[in-house]
């Protein structure tokens, strides 16, 4: 590769590496063009762009970027996950992916301009999806304001229970 070309992709890769929120780095040996093309669908399904980079030009890009403890992470064959919409979807598809497919291993990752390991990717990728994230917040929220309308209600509820078996009581004497 000339000196222009490997200075694009440099800076192709720097310009990735700033703009997502997360990037997952895994290995991928072993794989069939057919798993890497079922897992590059998975993953742009999710918005996430799977690039396979020479470490040398992925070590500059993450220099450039003051990501100091990403190079430990650059050996071998590397395929770095960016995510640009959900930081958790990288993750996750990678490391269902990992499950089924013994060949494939995570490494190690950036979250939000933080370098992480790969217990900390596979924390991540445990992490329900947003839309779950979400819904729990909003039961959360709706909680208290619940639990006041069973409350104020209760009294009323109560007068109608008594009425009811009062009235019972009276149609059976009858």
């Amino acid at each position: 590769m000339a000196r222009p070309e490997k200075e694009a992709m440099v800076a192709a890769v720097y310009e990735k590496l700033t703009k997502s929120q997360a990037v997952v780095l895994a290995d991928f040996r072993g794989l069939t063009v057919q798993e890497a093309t079922t897992l590059r669908k998975q993953l742009r399904e999710a918005g996430v762009e799977l690039r396979v980079v020479k470490n040398t030009l992925a070590r500059l890009a993450a220099e450039k970027a003051e990501l100091t403890g990403l190079q430990a992470f650059l050996e071998g064959p590397t395929a770095l996950a960016f995510g640009y919409e959900d930081p958790v979807a990288p993750a996750k598809i990678l490391a269902e992916f990992a499950k089924t497919h013994k060949k494939v291993e995570l490494k190690g990752g950036v979250l939000e301009g933080r370098v992480i390991d790969q217990v900390a990717i596979t924390a991540l990728a445990e992490l329900p999806s947003r839309e779950v994230l979400l819904g729990q917040l909003i039961g959360v929220i709706q909680a208290p304001i619940r639990n006041l309308v069973n409350v104020l209600s209760a009294p009323i509820r109560n007068t109608v229970y008594v009425l009811e078996a009062v009235r019972q009581k009276q149609a059976g004497e009858a």
